[in-house]
């Protein structure tokens, strides 16, 4: 399997709370603004963590306030709706998103073929307050 980066309930909620009209301007990738793709990855990481542990589950109204406050920023700082709708139906997008995901769970010792390992992970991140452990709940 590969990481979810954005499956299709996270690509729901997107769209519903990424899109407002805005400015259009020469701005770089959303992906090479960290204060927007790394709270989106650990959404991501999260929401892949929750699917193959089933002692966890994502908070889901968190991971959406997340969003929200995430479309909120990307609108700040210039983005249109068409661009992070771009940002986030690009396949290539997806694609890199997982790839990184799958990197950065092998990194810490999660193993699709093992799934107790993103239990392990899982509980590690809520034990650590990290931006990932946020997101998740135990059961």
């Amino acid at each position: 399997m590969v990481l979810a980066a954005i499956k299709p309930l996270v690509a729901a909620i997107a769209a519903a709370v990424l899109f407002q009209p805005g400015a259009a301007a020469a701005k770089p990738s959303l992906r090479d603004v960290p204060e927007i793709e790394n709270p989106l990855f650990a959404v991501a990481v999260a929401k892949e963590v929750a699917d193959h542990c089933d002692r966890l589950s994502a908070r889901l109204f968190k991971g959406l306030g997340e969003l929200r406050r995430l479309r909120a920023r990307a609108n700040d700082l210039g983005y249109s709706d068409t661009e992070i709708r771009a940002y986030i139906s690009s396949d290539a997008e997806k694609k890199r998103m997982r790839a990184k995901g799958e990197r950065f769970l092998a990194q810490n010792g999660v193993s699709y073929e093992k799934t107790e390992t993103f239990c392990t992970f899982g509980r590690a991140e809520i034990e650590k307050n990290s931006a990932i452990g946020v997101l998740l709940r135990a059961k």
